[in-house]
């Protein structure tokens, strides 16, 4: 499972041009399932996502994590972040997992984040076209791949 977090003042989601979830500051959270990946991996991100210390202190340092900065978070699947882009030019998305297996990976990780958060994780629509609108704060933006936790 790879996750691109990217510390935000504001982002959003909208399908069909209609606003679908929003949030203030805190964290955006692009979320990539791969067949390969287990509850065990969904459990690790979650913990690793609510404890990232990427938010300033009062001397200016990364030094807070998004509960405490009372950051809310959005949290949006994205397939093309298990893209191989080894040959050729046209990525390959093979080790994408399918919805049988992604969806509940995806809603796994949404409600851990929440219970470890105490408070809701906004979500996207799996599969939907959705728009994705954000203002990076820092810019701050995290790559996390439970394959390369050890």
């Amino acid at each position: 499972m790879r996750l691109v977090i990217q510390r935000v003042s504001e982002a959003s989601v909208s399908i069909d041009g209609k606003l679908h979830s929003s949030i203030g500051n805190g964290l955006m959270v692009l979320v990539g399932v791969e067949e390969s990946d287990t509850p065990d991996d969904v459990r690790w991100l979650a913990s690793k996502t609510a404890g990232l210390r990427i938010f300033d202190d009062a001397d200016g340092v990364m030094n807070l994590s998004v509960q405490q900065v009372s950051g809310e978070v959005l949290a949006v699947s994205q397939f093309t972040l298990t893209a191989s882009t080894r040959k050729g030019n046209r990525p390959s998305y093979i080790r994408a997992a399918g919805h049988e297996l992604a969806v509940p990976l995806y809603e796994m990780y949404c409600d851990e984040l929440s219970r470890l958060l105490g408070r809701e994780t906004r979500r996207g629509v799996f599969g939907a076209d959705m728009h994705v609108s954000l203002v990076n704060s820092g810019p701050v933006t995290i790559i996390i791949d439970s394959r390369l936790r050890e």
